[in-house]
């Protein structure tokens, strides 16, 4: 009899810890919208937030989400094609968020800061005249800030 009790307690609380949606309920013609910023060159801090990303397109679903992310400041590193990492999956992780239609956006002022060039950027990055702008802007137009 124990175990019965052990085991409905066990089920139970696997049960009450499904998450909520709020209304209205995500769906394709209304997305959750999620803005990620990358402003460190901590290489162990981007993949977080990369994989935070991944983890939010897994939950919602990729047709029921927009997720976005600006690099600016020391993150810049993150979108440049020739970046040196230790952890080589960081860029793997970024050409497979792009497959999931994920958009990441460079900041132009960091970029003339650090001398980087467009043509330095990975494939199908996007540049922002402002990092700190396109965050504001986003989240003036729907999207939710998240920082891992």
């Amino acid at each position: 009899m124990k175990k019965i009790v052990i085991l409905l307690f066990v089920l139970l609380s696997f049960l009450s810890a499904e998450t909520e949606l709020a209304e209205p309920k995500p769906s394709l013609t209304n997305p959750r919208k999620f803005v990620f910023p990358i402003t460190t060159a901590d290489e162990k801090e981007i993949s977080h937030i990369l994989s935070s990303a991944s983890n939010v397109i897994k939950f919602y679903g990729v047709d029921r989400c927009e997720v976005v992310i600006v690099a600016y400041s020391r993150g810049i590193k993150t979108l440049v094609k020739d970046a040196d990492f230790f952890d080589k999956d960081i860029q793997k992780k970024i050409r497979s968020l792009m497959t999931y239609d994920v958009e990441f956006i460079a900041c132009h002022n960091t970029m003339r800061t650090y001398e980087i060039r467009e043509k330095n950027l990975m494939k199908n990055v996007e540049v922002a005249t402002a990092g700190i702008v396109e965050l504001i802007e986003r989240q003036l137009s729907g999207y939710i800030y998240i920082r891992p």
